[in-house]
């Protein structure tokens, strides 16, 4: 009996013991996020031998697989902390540093007093719009995520949008316009082109977010033609056709910012009346 005994306690400390390491569901998605770190890495590499092409290539499959690693994760149910962090990390050296180094290469360079700061810019605010998605990753009301809008651009789409002169750059150089070419990787128009896509990444404003999108019942075969269409655009002519799309992302930034501010005001209006509190009596000494 005493045997027994002593077989069902080593069962049970054994049973409660914290189990180490990270479940097996969840190995699959952290290995798409470590994917797309070491494409984004790659990107300086690539900037280095100065491959252009690919390393605006290597920063896209990035971002690609950065939008695959959540959905893995949701589908095998292995969503976690620790991914969490791991893609927050991803995306700062992969969205944030990759990038900023990238452009310095490609073009701040030659702004030899204030280039590198410029270029950090991109690398900081990406970083601080991570960190301020952390530390609300945990908040138990996100007014502008459930109305289906994002605070800022997305960290992918911010290293997207600091590619446009690259994208254009490369599209002049195939079709043989140099003068274009050489305007477009001038420091004049890198300079505040960084900064604003820096400021953007870093600002409360309301964007769109790909979850609320909602097409009406009688345009969706028009939409999958559309998607259709845009796919062999980028096949045929990817550098045309990146810039059309992200320029045609940041053109929509004003509409969803007015979006989201009608839908608080109807949010306001459709609140109950709080009380006024009552103004703090007055002190009899004075």
């Amino acid at each position: 009996m005493a045997g027994l005994n002593r077989r069902v306690r080593e069962n049970r400390r054994l049973r409660d013991r914290p189990r180490r390491g990270i479940p097996l569901r969840t190995v699959a998605p952290n290995a798409v996020t470590a994917l797309a770190l070491c494409f984004g890495l790659s990107a300086v590499r690539f900037a280095i031998g100065e491959k252009w092409e690919l390393a605006v290539a290597a920063t896209i499959l990035a971002g690609v697989l950065d939008g695959l690693d959540g959905r893995i994760a949701r589908l095998l149910k292995g969503e976690s902390r620790f991914g969490a962090e791991l893609d927050s990390l991803s995306d700062v050296i992969a969205f944030g540093v990759s990038p900023a180094v990238v452009i310095y290469l490609w073009s701040l360079q030659y702004m030899p007093q204030f280039g590198w700061t410029i270029a950090l810019s991109l690398a900081v605010c990406c970083a601080l719009r991570l960190a301020r998605f952390n530390a609300q990753i945990d908040a138990a009301e996100e007014p502008r995520k459930a109305a289906g809008f994002l605070t800022g651009i997305p960290a992918p789409a911010g290293a997207y949008a600091a590619f446009v002169p690259i994208y254009l750059w490369l599209a002049a150089q195939e079709a043989g316009l140099t003068q274009v070419a050489t305007i477009l990787r001038s420091t004049y128009l890198m300079v505040p082109w960084t900064i604003l896509i820096a400021i953007l990444m870093v600002s409360s404003v309301s964007t769109y977010s790909w979850y609320s999108l909602r097409l009406r019942s009688h345009i969706r075969f028009e939409a999958i033609a559309v998607i259709a269409l845009v796919g062999a655009a980028l096949i045929s002519a990817p550098w045309p056709t990146l810039s059309i799309v992200i320029i045609g992302y940041l053109l929509t930034i004003p509409f969803s910012a007015n979006a989201y501010a009608r839908i608080r005001r109807q949010r306001a209006a459709a609140a109950p009346d709080q009380p006024v509190p009552a103004p703090p009596a007055s002190d009899p000494r004075s």
